[in-house]
Order: structure tokens, then sequence, then C-alpha cells
């Protein structure tokens, strides 16, 4: 039994665990494809971290993160440097010509605050003035994953850039 409130993966060391990396699903779009894989990171001692990364022509996207115990903060972090390495042997992403890893890209600077819900929520209208989906629109627009598309809407709406979405009385 786990007696741990955390994780704490940074006490911890990759060699100790069990990765395994499955493929959920792909999405397939003109000429380019973009793949989600379950990967599982299983402990001795009955922890275990199981994660929903996205992978396409942009990067790798961790979507969902689910823990037995609890990640804490600073877990979420280093969680990434441990799933990178089955991740990129199970997609084939391996080394490149000179031997070294791909560069990480980091994800495009977006403002935040006022600025970057005007432009969720001009994102957002023309995409619906287009006839395609919103989310989809704004998820393209600034890279992150629907649920945090979701948000950043919510936001924009709160901030009075986007009419509300339902009468409150």
């Amino acid at each position: 039994m786990l007696e741990a409130s955390f994780l704490n993966l940074s006490d911890r060391c990759p060699t100790d665990c069990t990765a395994s990396v499955r493929p959920a699903w792909e999405v397939r779009e003109d000429e380019t494809a973009t793949s989600w894989y379950t990967v599982r990171l299983a402990f001795p001692d009955g922890a275990h971290v199981e994660a929903l990364a996205v992978v396409g022509e942009g990067g790798v996207c961790v979507e969902d993160v689910q823990a037995r115990p609890a990640l804490c903060l600073d877990d979420l972090a280093v969680l990434a440097d441990w799933i990178e390495e089955p991740l990129t042997e199970a997609c084939g992403l391996g080394a490149g010509v000179d031997g070294a890893a791909g560069a990480r890209r980091a994800r495009q600077g977006r403002p935040r605050g006022p600025e970057g819900q005007r432009q969720v929520a001009r994102e957002y209208r023309a995409a619906q003035a287009a006839g395609v989906d919103p989310v989809l629109a704004v998820m393209g627009a600034t890279g992150h994953s629907r649920r945090e598309a979701l948000r950043m809407i919510a936001r924009a709406r709160d901030a009075g850039y986007l009419t509300p979405r339902h009468v409150r009385y």
C-alpha cells in the first residue's frame, strides 16, 4: 500500500520504472497526421503515471496526466523528461542525422491578459464567419489543447470580447 501523498518523481530515477507507450488513435488530414499515444510509467512500489501525449507536425503535447499517488507541480515539469525517450522511440522520431535528438521547439509566444483575449476573440469570430469550428481555430492559432482553448474562449467571454454563451437572468 502506498503511503506517500505525492509521487515525487524528482526523488526517483527513470531506470526505476517500467515505461510503456501504446498508440491510442491517429487522425490524418491531407498529407499530415496527428497521433495520440498513451504513455504509462509503472514503479515497483505500485505507483504509476499515465499520460495522453499528442504527436504532430508542431511537436509533442501532453493533454492529460493521471497519477497515483498524485504528482506535485514540480513533478509535472519533470514528467516531460521522463516520457520523452520512450515516446520518441515508439513514434520513430529518434535521433537526427548528427546523432542528436531533434531540437525542442518552444510554443510560439502569445500575449497574455487583455491582448491575448482579444486575439482569441478575433480567431473565434473569424472562424465563425468562415463557417468552421471556432474551437479548432483557436486550438490551431494557439497550439493549445481543446481543453485549454475552451478555457481561453471562456476568459475572452468573461472579459466581454465575445458575446455570452447563454442569457443569464
